[in-house]
């Protein structure tokens, strides 16, 4: 199912209008599109290592854009929908707990969706649903997101066509690495100082 729209984005990114897709597949992939734009910024810049920074703008400002989408969508059916069954079932006290321990983690539960191969558009309706504060929201995401798709795009312009088979085979493990490290290093300075 999801190879036609994998084969989708990959030929949009070859056509004139490749920024407009570029940022249509960025916005909506962060609320409910299954295919990351990755898939369009390697052949968007292989074909023009100029416009690498150009590229990796459109993505991050489209991709956060699409997640506060996702967070108004969290925001909004949970109210509707999902409350009144949390109450019906006596889980809203549970669900409180929940939020309070997501909101108290959450600026680095978006940073680490951001910035991994994990479902970015989970995370933007998630912390719609527990009312994460939106502006730590947009921080963590404006910083994850734009982390990642510089990194594609400037791997991309140093090296060229050699490191799209690398992206393409080893990228969540790098960004795993990568994020795990970060992470390792704020629990190291917190508890040495």
């Amino acid at each position: 199912m999801l190879r036609p729209f994998y084969h989708w984005t990959l030929r949009v990114a070859a056509d004139k209008r490749a920024d407009w897709w570029l940022a249509l597949v960025s916005f909506v992939e962060s609320s409910v599109f299954p295919i990351p734009p990755d898939v369009m910024i390697v052949p968007m810049v292989l074909a023009d290592r100029s416009r690498a920074w150009r590229i990796a703008t459109i993505c991050t400002l489209a991709s956060v854009a699409g997640g506060v989408l996702g967070y108004a969508i969290g925001s909004l059916f949970f109210d509707a929908l999902g409350k009144p069954i949390l109450d019906l079932y006596g889980y809203a006290d549970k669900f409180a707990s929940f939020a309070a321990s997501y909101n108290e983690w959450g600026a680095w539960i978006v940073f680490g969706a951001g910035l991994t191969p994990f479902p970015y558009k989970v995370i933007t309706i998630a912390s719609g649903v527990t009312q994460l504060d939106l502006l730590v929201f947009v921080v963590a995401s404006v910083v994850a997101r734009g982390m990642r798709f510089f990194a594609v795009a400037g791997l991309l312009w140093w090296f060229g066509p050699p490191i799209r088979r690398f992206l393409e085979r080893y990228l969540g493990a790098v960004t795993f690495a990568f994020f795990a490290l970060l992470i390792g290093g704020f629990v190291a300075l917190r508890y040495a100082f």
